[in-house]
């Protein structure tokens, strides 16, 4: 008999990861939205619906399961994962919430779960990839470079979004911290820009994002770390604008009598901006550089990905980070990875036989990172 899988969320990225983990479990996609479940379904896997905010439904949900998927909006991620721990459920997580998910390792490790958060691509792959160097060398620089964005530049946003837009947003405005010289500095959200040239996609603009996240806590001994997000050249000035405007706020306001987060209204206008169209390819790029040193000499990595939306109409973005985190799910379905606890994928990438399968698995899936070594 299969063991029996449960996906938290059937958009785009749940329904890549519910299809591709179908192939060797007894898949279940859940949602509220019956539209997303109508294409969950049309790929051949169950599907339910139901409303994941309640906690008491959602345990009862998922308990004929061996294990959870975790691909719900990230303002419902930390109470989803808190419930599914209180179940007693394994489970693997790309809600990318905000809070600090070592706040429930305690509760995990007194239920005795494998709770492995942030698993997409970055952070998640970014992070099992820094997790493997840190065993084989002492690190002095880590550089993150990454962004999804649609092959055609459309005005005025040029840009797609794949996740929830609340989520994209908040990578506009959540504060941005990295590593300089053993100290965390905070700056705010599309700092310091860079334009930065890839052979694929050309040159691309990037600025300081809240990416490196549990990296902080537990790659602490690295003195220089930072992640950055890239977007088409221009995005920042006319984001800067939304959101000195007040149009990413969450504080409610008044407007004829009616209390409404400003937040809200520019997600449900924009979403049918970032929607992609039928057809419309998109691609995912990321540059990652590791330098230090490695038995006693001095050395530099470079790991490169540019993948687009492949022949079958696959998006990028889903699957470089659906199939990271159902890569990941294999490791604890089959009980290769078993660390109780939360685990933020670093942790995944510390055994070279967890990060040699993890890339395998992506490129068997037609995801390559390109592998080599650069002036130290």
């Amino acid at each position: 008999m299969k063991k029996k899988v449960v996906v938290l969320g059937a958009g785009l990225v749940g329904k890549t990861m519910a299809v591709d983990l179908s192939k060797s479990f007894d898949v279940t996609s859940v949602d509220i939205n019956e539209e997303a479940l109508a294409a969950v379904r049309k790929s051949g896997v169950n599907a339910i619906k139901a409303d994941l905010s309640d906690a008491a439904a959602l345990k009862t949900l998922i308990a004929p399961f061996d294990l959870v998927i975790g691909a719900v909006p990230g303002f419902m991620g930390y109470q989803t994962v808190k419930a599914v721990i209180e179940a007693g459920k394994n489970m693997v997580d790309i809600s990318f919430f905000p809070e600090d998910p070592f706040g429930l390792d305690e509760l995990a490790k007194a239920k005795g779960v494998t709770i492995v958060t942030d698993c997409g691509v970055a952070p998640g792959m970014g992070n099992v990839i820094l997790g493997y160097h840190n065993q084989h060398m002492k690190i002095s620089h880590y550089e993150c470079l990454v962004g999804g964005l649609p092959v055609v530049r459309e005005w005025p946003y040029e840009y797609k979004a794949v996740f929830s837009p609340i989520d994209v947003i908040e990578e506009y405005i959540r504060p941005a911290r990295y590593v300089q010289n053993s100290a965390v500095v905070v700056r705010e959200a599309l700092s310091d820009p860079e334009l930065v040239s890839f052979p694929e996609a050309g040159t691309l603009e990037s600025w300081n994002s809240d990416g490196l996240r549990s990296l902080i806590k537990t790659m602490s001994h690295i003195p220089n770390m930072i992640e950055k997000t890239l977007r088409y050249p221009g995005c920042i000035e006319y984001l800067r604008v939304l959101r000195e405007t007040g149009l990413f706020s969450y504080e409610e306001i008044d407007v004829k009598g009616k209390k409404v987060r400003p937040i809200d209204v520019t997600a449900k206008l924009l979403f049918p901006k970032w929607k992609l169209k039928p057809g419309e390819e998109e691609f995912t790029v990321m540059r990652i550089r590791i330098t230090g040193t490695e038995n006693g000499k001095p050395a530099a990595h470079e790991y490169n990905l540019y993948d687009r939306t492949d022949k079958e109409g696959n998006l990028s973005m889903a699957r470089t980070t659906g199939y990271t985190c159902t890569a990941a799910a294999h490791l604890v379905m089959d009980g290769r990875y078993q660390r109780v606890g939360i685990s933020p994928p670093e942790y995944l990438g510390e055994a070279d036989e967890h990060f040699n399968f993890m890339m395998d698995y992506l490129r068997a899936r037609g995801v390559q990172y390109r592998v080599g070594t650069v002036n130290a």
